[in-house]
């Protein structure tokens, strides 16, 4: 008995120790992203902002759109354990890809507890499906979409292509690249401190996780790590590579030194991207990627 309420307590303390790390440094992301956002170039790129792919007031979008002749499609996801996080947040992050010469879409989503798994995954077909539709009156093209997702919406983008009956009119062949910054793949998010509202606590985890669903394409995969993540285990990007290449599919991890769960992200902002590996590997796979089309 005594070394069962020991197991409890140490399970406990973790879980504990995970919800007080990421609200550390979600606290100071959130004082560090006014820089991220406000001292940004605004040049080399338009903007149209809160574009309703569906009837919802989270069911909105921002695109950022180059005026450089690339012009790929790349369609971001946020963060904030399925239960917090704004598109407007990341103008930082449609700034840097812009001025690179692609085309950014950034989707907000329908958030816990009010909406759980698998609303948000919907959000992310919906959108796809939306921008597919609507390419030529916003003057986009969908042919070479790249997904790219932080924390939840890494698990958002996988889930969107792996989760059953989860593909839209889209279709995958549509999709060429998933790119995974810090994501939770494969997780047992019961009584999660941090995410247990976002999903039903009587539906395991494994008929979740995008880890149980790969299937063979031929997709890109590139899954970022950090080198000081305190949130998301290694474990959750180190077995959905293995299970990917188990499928025959094309997959490579990414560790970003000196980066955390969050750090990561504000890493690719054009005013920290200098000091970091980050961006400079996001354009590599987009390249790569590319190039191959």
């Amino acid at each position: 008995m005594r070394n069962k309420l020991n197991k409890l307590s140490r399970y406990a303390n973790q879980k504990i120790s995970v919800a007080k790390a990421y609200y550390s440094e979600f606290r100071l992301y959130n004082v560090g992203r006014f820089a991220l956002n406000h001292f940004v170039s605004n040049k080399g790129f338009y903007k149209k902002i809160d574009i309703a792919y569906g009837e919802y007031e989270r069911q909105k979008l921002d695109l950022y759109q180059t005026e450089r002749k690339k012009r790929a499609l790349l369609v971001f996801v946020h963060g904030g354990a399925w239960s917090s996080g704004d598109k407007k947040d990341y103008h930082f992050f449609g700034q840097a890809f812009a001025t690179e010469g692609f085309d950014v879409a950034i989707v907000n989503y329908r958030l816990a507890p009010h909406d759980i798994f698998p609303n948000y995954v919907d959000d992310l077909v919906l959108a796809l499906d939306y921008l597919n539709e609507n390419q030529s009156s916003l003057n986009i093209d969908t042919d070479n979409m790249i997904l790219m997702g932080h924390s939840a919406g890494a698990f958002n983008i996988m889930s969107a292509v792996y989760y059953p009956e989860k593909n839209g009119a889209y279709t995958q062949q549509n999709i060429k690249a998933l790119i995974g910054l810090a994501g939770p793949y494969h997780f047992n998010y019961k009584n999660d401190p941090l995410c247990a509202d976002a999903f039903d606590q009587e539906q395991p985890y494994q008929h979740v996780m995008p880890y149980y669903f790969v299937h063979h394409n031929k997709i890109k995969h590139y899954l970022f790590m950090a080198e000081k993540d305190q949130i998301v285990a290694d474990w959750n990007a180190i077995d959905l590579n293995q299970k990917l290449k188990d499928h025959n599919n094309h997959s490579e991890m990414i560790v970003i030194p000196k980066t955390g769960h969050i750090t990561i992200m504000g890493s690719v902002s054009s005013l920290f991207s200098p000091f970091f590996q980050t961006k400079t590997e996001i354009l590599r796979a987009l390249d790569e990627t590319l190039n191959e089309v």
